[in-house]
């Protein structure tokens, strides 16, 4: 995409945002935890979009880690701040109990990047103890 234009201001910038993107971040907030959290030493693979059937419905989950049955969702303020959309997730964290996965949510308040991956990898070794 890119190749046409190597002297483009800003590009090396526009590469990197344009790789999130093919990564599957879908906003701001994604991009932050890829950049910043949910890579590098002691982070796991992450499958980012992962979709899920449950209930003869389909769900993207941000980030899954399907051997702890994990799915971490980043809540950004625009979409999640509406009360209807609260309910909507709530509704939807129910659904994926129900085939076992545990839902962790973080806010768009909640950039405290050491924070988060230590309360990430602490669910998940918490998860892969209870399984056996």
């Amino acid at each position: 995409m890119l190749v046409g234009v190597p002297k483009l201001a800003g590009r090396a910038e526009l590469r990197r945002l344009l790789d999130r993107l093919a990564a599957g971040c879908h906003s701001a907030l994604e991009i932050w935890g890829h950049d910043h959290v949910f890579t590098g030493p002691g982070m796991p693979r992450f499958q980012r979009q992962a979709p899920i059937r449950v209930g003869g419905r389909t769900f993207y989950l941000d980030l899954y880690a399907e051997a702890e049955r994990l799915d971490i969702e980043l809540d950004g303020a625009a979409s999640h701040g509406d009360p209807r959309q609260r309910e909507i997730d709530l509704r939807r964290d129910a659904l994926l109990a129900t085939v076992g996965i545990l839902v962790v949510r973080f806010s768009h308040r909640r950039q405290e990047t050491e924070a988060v991956r230590r309360e990430v990898l602490a669910i998940m070794a918490s998860r892969r103890a209870a399984a056996g």
